[in-house]
């Protein structure tokens, strides 16, 4: 009755649900450990938002890199802006979803050492992206920020390609240890985005604090994943029966003709 399964068909569409199978269950365990991490960071994240500000220097020092328990922990620095060493960031969008310019200014510490401050967002100056846009200035003289402890950004985390040959003043990717070869100077590991003291005017535009409460949707692409994996064998078996059944069904109509006697 079930010979048909021998079939050159059946063999194909049973080998592929076979390959199907394990395929989906894989797919989402994959989504569900994406889930795990993106649950781990939001807990990272808000414990850091939570923890009291500390020197920049006990968490990171020239060259170091800054691992995933320190990201975004408040830091404190004391110290003054060199903006004559000032860059921006090109592509980047604000709030809006407009897109401008981070800026990025060396902040020298009191012991000559340099942290990079990201100050904000600011608008492209009309559509060209080759002119240095307009920045307002710092606060003169020694002051202390406090920020968010970010690590270094490259092409494989942010999908950011790293052009070269830019227009002078200009980076794509924020890497501290690009601005110390450009600079020359000791330079701390990762950067920070500042959140105080805020800009007068309102521009740089502050960045905002990371959104921490969204687990994102991978935990249900899991379970959908593993719903198509049980659908396969439920679904390959309605098939098989199905085809048995027409087969049953068309085998008693050619019994049923051969049975009944020819007219004369």
């Amino acid at each position: 009755m079930y010979r048909f399964l021998l079939s050159r068909q059946w063999v194909i569409l049973t080998l592929v649900a076979l390959a199907l199978i394990p395929t989906m269950i894989e797919l989402g365990f994959w989504q569900l450990h994406r889930h795990e991490h993106k649950v781990a960071l939001n807990q990272v994240i808000a414990d850091s938002l939570a923890a009291e500000p500390v020197p920049a220097e006990s968490l990171t020092s020239p060259g170091a890199t800054v691992e995933r328990d320190k990201l975004y922990r408040r830091v404190t620095a004391t110290g003054h802006f060199d903006t004559a060493d000032e860059v921006v960031v090109r592509r980047r969008t604000n709030a809006d979803d407009e897109v401008g310019y981070h800026v990025l200014t060396p902040f020298v510490l009191d012991d000559g050492k340099v942290l990079v401050v990201n100050r904000g967002w600011v608008p492209a100056d009309g559509p060209s992206q080759t002119a240095f846009p307009k920045v307002p200035a710092p606060p003169k003289g020694e002051i202390t920020v406090t920020g968010r402890l970010m690590p270094d950004e490259t092409t494989e985390d942010s999908g950011i390609k790293d052009v070269r040959g830019l227009p002078d003043r200009q980076v794509m990717l924020i890497s501290s240890r690009e601005q110390a070869e450009r600079l020359g100077r000791q330079v701390l590991g990762g950067y920070v985005e500042l959140t105080e003291p805020g800009p007068a005017g309102g521009s740089p535009e502050l960045i905002p604090a990371p959104d921490h409460d969204d687990i994102g949707p991978h935990l249900a692409y899991a379970i959908q994943w593993w719903l198509f994996a049980a659908a396969v064998p439920f679904g390959w078996f309605v098939l098989v029966r199905r085809e048995a059944r027409d087969r049953a069904g068309k085998a008693a109509e050619e019994e049923t003709e051969q049975a009944e006697p020819a007219t004369v």
